[in-house]
């Protein structure tokens, strides 16, 4: 498995949009279309936000994530945060979500942060179990009950 910057790899930016919009603008009823998510990660640059990484196995798009400046308005002060974390299904259960975690890590580290954020609506446990700390739970106006978490880097 190979990690790399989405904005090395442009051909792959609609695919990455597909799952991205699929798995969480579709399913969260939200208002934004698909060219917006293209537009929005298409953006890319080295060291600003968005971030997107993209998880390779043998030329396929097997997984992504974001790191975007925020992704909780209603928390502006919490930088930067992971998003949009998503692994095809036929490739969950390999790791390739660590993977990508730990990647975002290592370049939220290289950007001078000592801690990376991320909010869940339904997967607290995963990231509890991965050494991820709570910070607080919250709610905005589309859901009762966002939790955050924070990782800090050393």
């Amino acid at each position: 498995m190979e990690i790399d910057f989405l904005k090395k790899h442009p051909d792959k930016i609609n695919e990455v949009s597909k799952m991205i919009f699929k798995e969480f603008v579709e399913k969260t009823g939200s208002s934004k279309k698909f060219e917006d998510v293209v537009n929005y990660i298409s953006n890319e640059k080295d060291t600003t936000f968005p971030i997107t990484l993209v998880a390779f196995e043998n030329g396929e798009c097997i997984g992504t994530v974001s790191i975007f400046e925020n992704d909780l308005k209603i928390r502006e002060r919490y930088k930067p945060w992971l998003a949009s974390l998503y692994t095809k299904p036929e490739y969950r259960g390999r790791s390739v979500g660590k993977a990508l975690i730990d990647k975002t890590i290592e370049v939220v580290k290289e950007l001078g942060f000592n801690e990376l954020y991320l909010r869940t609506e339904d997967a607290s446990e995963y990231y509890r179990k991965r050494g991820w700390i709570y910070v607080e739970t919250v709610s905005d106006e589309k859901y009762e009950k966002i939790d955050v978490f924070k990782k800090v880097i050393y």
